[in-house]
C-alpha cells in the first residue's frame, strides 16, 4: 500500500510539472520540449489531472491552450510546489553556502549592462572577490524567461508589463532624447515636432526591443509614417551611424552627454520616460550573494 501511495504522489508531481509548463508557454508541444516527454505524454498526463480533480484546467484552441478559471486557481497552488522540487539541489546549495563563495547570475540588456550595472558590479566584486558575477545579455522576455527557469537570480531594465510572480523595484528614470548631427537641418529648428521627426530617415533597435516598439507605437498614434533606415543593436552602434550622418535615432538620455558631439532634443512630449529597476521572481528566496548584490543596487 505504502509503494501505491508513493507512485500515485509521484504521478501527481509528474501531471503538476507538465501543468504548470503547459500554463506558462500556453502549449503542449512546448511543455513537451522542457519535460523532454513526447506531446502524447504531457497530454495524457494534463487529462488524467483534469479527470482525478474534477475540473477542465484548459480551453483548447487547436494547438493553443488558454488556462480556465479553475486551471488559474491550481496554478497559484501548483507553481511554488513544482518550483520548490525542481530548484531542491539550488535551495539546499544556497543554504550551505556562503556570501563570499557564491555566485550571482543577472539577466539585463545591452544599455543596461553598459550604462547602469557597472558602478554596482564594480563595488560588489571589490567587495566579494571570491563571488563569480555572470551578466546574461538579453532582453524582454527572454529575460523574464531565465528569471522565471532559474537560470537568472534577478534582472535589470524596465518592466512594462506586469505579472502575478514578479516583482519591479524601481532605481531610475530616463528621458527619450532625439540625437542628430550638429549641422543636421532640425539642429536649426525652434521647436522641433513629431511630423518634423518622421520626414528623416532613423536608426532604431531592432524590431524585438522596446524602443523599436515604443516609437512604432507613437508614429502610429498620430497616424504619421516613417522611414527606417537602418536597424542596429546597441546604443554605441546607433550613435555611431547617426554621427556617420546616415539618420537620426531616438535613444534614452542615459546613453548620451554633454562630451557627444550630438544635437538633442527632449521627447517627452510624445515618448514615454522609461523607469529600469530590478526585476525579482515573487516569493523565490535569493543566494546570500545574489541578496547581498539586490541590497546593494536598492
Amino acid at each position: 500500500m505504502a509503494r501505491a501511495v508513493a507512485r500515485y504522489k509521484q504521478n501527481r508531481l509528474q501531471q503538476l510539472r507538465g501543468f504548470c509548463y503547459a500554463a506558462r508557454t500556453q502549449s503542449m508541444s512546448k511543455a513537451a520540449e522542457k519535460m523532454a516527454l513526447s506531446q502524447p505524454s504531457v497530454s495524457l498526463q494534463i487529462k488524467a489531472l483534469e479527470r482525478e480533480l474534477g475540473a477542465q484546467l484548459f480551453e483548447r484552441h487547436g494547438p493553443r491552450i488558454e488556462l480556465t478559471h479553475d486551471g488559474e486557481r491550481l496554478l497559484e497552488i501548483a507553481r511554488p510546489l513544482v518550483e520548490a522540487i525542481d530548484h531542491l539541489d539550488d535551495h539546499f546549495a544556497t543554504a550551505r553556502e556562503s556570501v563570499e563563495h557564491g555566485a550571482v547570475s543577472i539577466a539585463a540588456g545591452g544599455s543596461t549592462i553598459q550604462y547602469l550595472l557597472p558602478p554596482f558590479v564594480e563595488q560588489f566584486t571589490r567587495e566579494y572577490p571570491q563571488v563569480d558575477v555572470r551578466l546574461h545579455n538579453v532582453t524582454g522576455k527572454a529575460g523574464l524567461s531565465l528569471l522565471r527557469d532559474g537560470e537568472a537570480d534577478f534582472a535589470v531594465g524596465p518592466m512594462l508589463d506586469a505579472s502575478p510572480d514578479i516583482e519591479f523595484h524601481p532605481l531610475v528614470t530616463y528621458e527619450p532624447m532625439l540625437i542628430m548631427p550638429r549641422d543636421h537641418p532640425l539642429a536649426r529648428k525652434k521647436r522641433v515636432q513629431l511630423k518634423d521627426i518622421a520626414q528623416y530617415p532613423l536608426i532604431l533597435p531592432p524590431k524585438e526591443q522596446v524602443t523599436f516598439r515604443v516609437v512604432d507605437m507613437v508614429f502610429a498614434q498620430h497616424l504619421l509614417e516613417y522611414d527606417i533606415r537602418l536597424e542596429v543593436g546597441g546604443y554605441d552602434v546607433i550613435k555611431k551611424y547617426v554621427d556617420l550622418g546616415l539618420g537620426i535615432s531616438i535613444v534614452m538620455s542615459h546613453c548620451v552627454d554633454d562630451s557627444e558631439q550630438f544635437h538633442t532634443v527632449p521627447l517627452k512630449r510624445w515618448f514615454p520616460k522609461r523607469t529600469y529597476g530590478l526585476v525579482l521572481r515573487r516569493h523565490h528566496k535569493l543566494s546570500p550573494a545574489a541578496q547581498k548584490f539586490v541590497h546593494l543596487v536598492l
